[in-house]
């Protein structure tokens, strides 16, 4: 597994596997605006030899906070560390950027992505009430410090 800037060639990949992990799925074109986003990082987790999208990682920076929009790896390649390994290269993007903090949401019925986060060191800060839509339900808001 690699991890990559996100480019052009990922974007269908991206989009489909935005399709099969959440309700409210981004567009491919949504993901192409993100390519120009001076304030966006963007990372794919490649198989090595095949050159398939595992997984991807998006975060956007705003002087020196770092907000993770989505994380999400193909059904297929679950339960092999893909997720862990992209949420640490970010916190490890983060940290060489000089942030101070990344932030985050998660269902509140997404127990193995909090645990993930909980596991890379972001604690629980709070909950967003209503936040999702279809179904509607609550975040849990999570950060870590650096």
């Amino acid at each position: 597994m690699k991890f990559v800037p996100m480019r052009e060639a990922h974007l269908a990949a991206i989009a489909e596997l935005e399709r099969q992990c959440f309700s409210a799925p981004w567009s491919e074109d949504a993901l192409r605006e993100e390519l120009g986003n001076d304030c966006a990082c963007f990372l794919t987790a490649e198989d090595e030899e095949s050159g398939a999208v595992c997984g991807y990682i998006g975060c956007h920076i705003v002087l020196d906070e770092g907000y993770i929009a989505n994380v999400a790896v193909s059904p297929d390649c679950r339960r092999q560390g893909i997720g862990t390994k992209l949420v640490r290269e970010m916190i490890r993007q983060a940290q060489e950027r000089g942030l101070a903090f990344l932030t985050l949401e998660a269902r509140e019925s997404n127990a193995p992505a909090i645990a993930l986060y909980e596991s890379c060191g972001f604690v629980r800060v709070g909950v967003r009430k209503k936040y999702y839509t279809n179904p509607t339900e609550s975040a849990v808001l999570m950060t870590l410090e650096f």
